[in-house]
Parts: structure tokens; sequence; C-alpha cells
């Protein structure tokens, strides 16, 4: 397949999602031109952020389903926004199907414990926020490592709003190749990547 064909990820938004690892997401993607859907987990309602900011669904998540597959499904952090993840039957069922046809995964801050919860991405080294560490490494299916960014295969895992500029550019970078990041972070100031 042509890898510079457009490509499609859907980014998952459930209340209390981190804003800054959505929007950050969403805009780096769309800036390399990946076609980027944006599901609320309960529907097209506003949906209130872990610091107040309100962002507003394109799709509820049962619609975007049934515009797969997509090239990455991607999970913001933020503490009640991962809880609300994790508990999704829907959220389990969209990323054992992506797991299964070899899609890629993109989790950051606290989103890794959807991965746990659901049995997604067993044996694969993995980071996240350091509040969900404990969890990650209890539960014994993950190599948990300490990096900014982690890449290991189809998964691509993150530690906060502080790395999600160099979180999504990874996932520019798997998508697409290092050049195209290395073009987009250059007039969004991300010099730690160039």
């Amino acid at each position: 397949t042509n890898k510079m064909a457009a490509k499609k990820a859907l980014v998952i938004l459930a209340a209390g999602a981190e804003e800054m690892e959505t929007v950050i997401s969403t805009d780096v993607l769309r800036r390399a031109k990946v076609n980027v859907t944006l599901a609320g987990l309960d529907g097209t309602d506003p949906v209130l952020c872990s610091r107040q900011v309100t962002l507003i669904p394109e799709k509820s998540l049962a619609d975007a389903v049934r515009d797969g597959p997509y090239d990455v499904v991607l999970l913001p952090g933020g503490g009640e926004g991962a809880r609300r993840l994790a508990g999704s039957a829907l959220v389990k069922e969209i990323l054992l199907r992506q797991e299964s046809q070899g899609g890629f995964i993109a989790a950051v801050c606290a989103a890794p414990i959807a991965l746990m919860s659901h049995d997604v991405a067993r044996n694969k080294r993995l980071t996240s926020h350091p509040s969900v560490k404990q969890q990650l490494v209890d539960c014994g299916r993950y190599t948990y490592v300490e990096e900014r960014v982690c890449v290991d295969g189809s998964l691509i895992t993150s530690r906060g709003p502080g790395t999600c500029f160099e979180f999504a550019l990874a996932v520019v970078e798997v998508l697409f190749d290092k050049e195209l990041a290395k073009n987009i972070a250059e007039p969004i100031c991300g010099y730690q990547y160039i």
C-alpha cells in the first residue's frame, strides 16, 4: 500500500479527557492531512474536559465506528476520561478490532489503563502518566518504560500534556515517515523533534 495515501484517525473523546492531549493530537494529525474524526464516547453533546474546557465531538463514537476501519485509534488521557474509556464496551470492541486488523493504537497519559482493562497490546513496551504506572506494572502484561514517547510495533504511548507534541509527531512518523513529522514540527516550533 502507498504510505502517502490518505490516512484515517479516530480520536475518542470522553468526559474528563485532557483537552490539550485531545486538541494537540487532532491538530498535529490534521496538519499531516490525516482525516481525523473526533468522536464523542457518549454521543455528540459538548464534552467537558479535565480543566473545564468544552470540546464538541464531530460524531458519536457509535456512528464513527461505521466509518472505519481507521489507520490509528487514538486515546487521549485525563484521569476521568481514561476511566471512562477503560469502562466502555464499545471502546473495547474498537481496540480489539484495531489490534486484530494490525492497525495502530495510540494512548497518552492515563489512557493506557484502557489498554489494560480491555486486554489489548499484551507483552508490548509502553509508558504512561506516572500516576497510573503502578497499575500497568502490577498487571504483569506490559514492559513499562520511562520514555517520553514509546513506540512498540503498532502501539504508541506517551506520558502527558507536556509530551503530547512528540506523541502526535510519533504517530505521524509511523503513519507516514520522519520527513513529514519534521516538516510539521518546524512551523509549530517543535524544535525538540527536529
